[in-house]
């Protein structure tokens, strides 16, 4: 089970209530999100709570906002495969995230890395030329790149490793 912790700006577009019992999660545990608008497009920023492994979603419209849970698997998945993880680690994190649960943000040291990454994205992809011509595969990979100063300086993409190395 893993528990997705919205921004109030997230859960009024997705017209869900956020639930109040949570179970522990998992595994490599919560997750952050939360909608941004960039090129005048609704994107949703994704970071683990843990490891701060982070990507964004663009270009979401109602049907996307409507399958969130799937939404959030498929992109975890493809930014999962992007990264060169071995398969068992993948199938890890998805058996981690059969069950997904909605609830408010809780923890401000995530929400503030969050808005650094999300100031790293807005550059990045204002400085390729916008959504319409950048490569957001790549741009993700980058993204978990990134010294952090919550995690030591270290990057997410090292701690994500670490984190499911001890988890199988």
């Amino acid at each position: 089970m893993a528990n997705i912790r919205c921004t109030k700006k997230l859960l009024n577009e997705l017209k869900i209530k956020p639930t109040d019992e949570l179970g522990q999660p998992d595994g490599i545990g919560n997750w952050h999100a939360n909608l941004l608008w960039i090129d005048r497009r609704k994107c949703v920023l994704f970071t683990n709570d843990k490891t701060l492994f982070s990507f964004l979603v663009t270009g979401m419209k109602k049907p996307q906002f409507v399958n969130f849970y799937e939404v959030f698997r498929l992109n975890l998945f493809k930014n999962l495969m992007n990264e060169d993880l071995p398969q068992r680690q993948i199938e890890h994190v998805f058996n981690e995230h059969r069950e997904i649960r909605i609830a408010k943000t809780n923890n401000r040291s995530v929400l503030g890395s969050m808005n650094d990454l999300a100031y790293q994205l807005e550059c990045r992809i204002y400085d390729r030329g916008g959504l319409v011509t950048v490569d957001m595969a790549e741009t993700n990979r980058e993204l978990n790149r990134i010294p952090m100063g919550a995690l030591g300086y270290k990057f997410s993409i090292a701690k994500l490793h670490e984190a499911l190395n001890q988890a199988i």
